[in-house]
């Protein structure tokens, strides 16, 4: 999933992918409250994709549905945080690990590519456009490890993930130097084909991200529920 994506013609063919892309750039807020009726307004399609796409949102973990109260963006919290990171540390760390054991040098050299554009886009100070290429990079170390299991459970928790690594990415420029200068390490020994420092780099930069970041979080979101 590409997280630039544009309103077009075709939206009532891709209002998952819309409404994916305003829950992960916190367009629509955490615990916001949603209706059919609003969302085919706001997006000028009828109602029956809607139906389809909150189904599908519902299933990914981005929108809860409780009968006869409705629909609502599901909400951030401490608890969501530290549950999905926790998962991420060990999972991320062996897509890493996977990924500097692969042969496949052509894919390994794109990279060097995302890099250029992390540096880029943190020169700029855009930290939406430095996400960007952030999850191009993990979807890349993915594709590298070719691992069928790994990747169902990765995607099991990113789309949940992506919130946190947006929303931190916007509200700290020390995350997004942290993440990139360890990012290229990671790379680097992926590169090299040093599976042990790659899974090293990783679990450690995913960890130091989330215990550094945890107060924060309970800050602006709260414990979660009890």
């Amino acid at each position: 999933m590409s997280y630039s994506y544009k309103l077009s013609a075709g939206i009532a063919d891709n209002l998952v992918a819309v409404l994916e892309n305003a829950i992960v750039f916190l367009e629509l807020a955490p615990s916001e409250r949603l209706t059919e009726e609003d969302v085919a307004e706001r997006y000028g399609v009828s109602r029956s994709p809607v139906r389809d796409a909150l189904r599908a949102l519902e299933r990914d973990g981005l929108v809860l549905r409780e009968a006869r109260k409705g629909i609502w963006v599901t909400p951030m919290s401490l608890r969501d945080f530290d549950e999905i990171y926790r998962c991420r540390i060990a999972l991320e760390a062996i897509a890493a690990e996977q990924a500097a054991r692969s042969a496949n040098a052509a894919l390994k050299e794109q990279l060097w590519q995302v890099l250029d554009g992390m540096k880029k886009a943190r020169e700029a100070g855009d930290a939406r456009l430095f996400f960007t290429h952030d999850v191009r990079g993990s979807e890349l170390i993915y594709e590298i490890a070719d691992n069928t299991t790994l990747r169902r459970l990765l995607k099991g928790l990113e789309k949940q993930a992506l919130r946190y690594r947006y929303h931190l990415y916007q509200r700290d420029r020390s995350v997004v130097d942290l993440s990139f200068d360890d990012t290229a390490r990671v790379f680097q020994a992926i590169v090299d084909g040093d599976a042990e420092r790659s899974y090293a780099l990783e679990h450690d930069l995913i960890e130091k991200i989330w215990r550094e970041t945890r107060d924060a979080i309970r800050a602006e979101f709260g414990e979660g529920r009890k």
